[in-house]
């Protein structure tokens, strides 16, 4: 699979062709999702719930991003790299967010970064932009505002709400990103956003008239059950296939059934040993 470029997901959009962006955090999962051929993989700074455990984004160091960049950029050879730049590695400044996003991309071996926000975010994307350095944009349900939005909650169901995304996802696309994730909005404000974008949109929990769609790999995976977003549709259960998995591993160590004969290793053969003790 060749590389996908900037110039890739762009032209999907003119050619009608959806954008399959999933994330992934590490060199085993982004090893799997490549051999899937996918068009995009995304270190997300979703690290901080579904890889460390938090209750949100907020917590996630710029050191952290780029450490699980680094690690899923050696198991991809098609997919577009995009790393989430974390809480407060841009909010100060236009300058701050480039040295950020160039630490991203020089480090983490990033192709692309992404940063949350419209309006406010716009100055920031573009003076990474003018660097050189390719920018996903992403309006809506931005986690690292979980606070201010009083929870992970839909956006935009109000008039002004929806203005706002619209204005939003208009000003990152003035300033030069080349792809807007639209999260957790309605599906009828997602479809009038990507119509109104030149630029192609990637949704999550934003209908179907979004140009690509993002799930998180251990969502779609199945690896918690009790997690069950209205957005996500499981394309696995793995959670009881790999729990079932353990337990069998753990019943065979206690009763001494494993490791048998098959997986041990002999220096000599069993006459030969009996002979030397």
């Amino acid at each position: 699979m060749a590389a996908i470029t900037v110039q890739d997901i762009r032209r999907k959009k003119g050619a009608g062709e959806k954008i399959v962006m999933v994330t992934a955090y590490d060199f085993t999962m982004a090893r799997l999702v490549d051999k899937a051929g996918v068009d995009m993989v995304l270190v997300g700074d979703s690290l901080g719930m579904v890889v460390q455990g938090h209750e949100d984004t907020l917590p996630v160091t710029l050191e952290e991003v780029i450490y699980h960049t680094r690690a899923v950029a050696r198991g991809l050879t098609g997919p577009h790299l995009v790393a989430d730049m974390p809480f407060m590695s841009y909010q100060l400044s236009p300058e701050q967010a480039l040295a950020n996003a160039g630490r991203l991309v020089k480090e983490g071996r990033a192709q692309s970064v992404k940063l949350e926000g419209g309006e406010r975010t716009a100055p920031a994307v573009a003076r990474i932009v003018e660097a050189g350095i390719p920018v996903v944009g992403h309006v809506g349900l931005t986690p690292q505002s979980v606070h201010a939005m009083g929870g992970f909650k839909v956006q935009g169901r109000s008039d002004a709400g929806a203005q706002a995304v619209m204005r939003g996802a208009k000003a990152l696309e003035e300033a030069g990103a080349f792809c807007v994730v639209l999260e957790g909005i309605p599906a009828d404000l997602a479809a009038a956003v990507t119509a109104s974008l030149a630029v192609p949109t990637v949704g999550i929990g934003a209908g179907a008239g979004a140009d690509g769609q993002v799930l998180v790999c251990t969502d779609l995976l199945g690896f918690d059950l009790s997690f069950t977003p209205r957005f996500l549709k499981r394309y696995a259960e793995l959670e009881t296939t790999i729990v079932g998995a353990f337990q069998t591993y753990a019943a065979e160590v206690r009763a001494g059934t494993f490791p048998g004969p098959e997986h041990a290793f002999q220096r000599r053969s069993p006459q030969e040993i009996k002979r030397l003790y």
